[in-house]
């Protein structure tokens, strides 16, 4: 769910700019850390101080908001 989160996250420039530019992460760095529950984690993060964008990705997901901010906690 959270890789799926941050595809969405990365499917618009101006999120994926916002986004990177909030977590300080590269676009190599992020690459590189598909895998890492921390990266996966800042996603989530990214999403639940954002509702709009949170709202958004779950419906675009089709899960509730509650489910990924469950998810982040699981992460973190």
């Amino acid at each position: 769910m959270a890789l799926a989160a941050l595809g969405w996250i990365l499917q618009d420039g101006d999120r994926a700019e916002r986004y990177l530019s909030l977590t300080g992460l590269d676009p190599d760095a992020l690459r590189a850390g598909l895998d890492d529950r921390q990266v996966l984690g800042s996603a989530l993060e990214f999403l639940a101080n954002h509702e709009p964008d949170l709202i958004r990705a779950a419906e675009a997901l089709a899960v509730t908001p509650e489910e990924l901010i469950e998810m982040r906690r699981i992460l973190s």
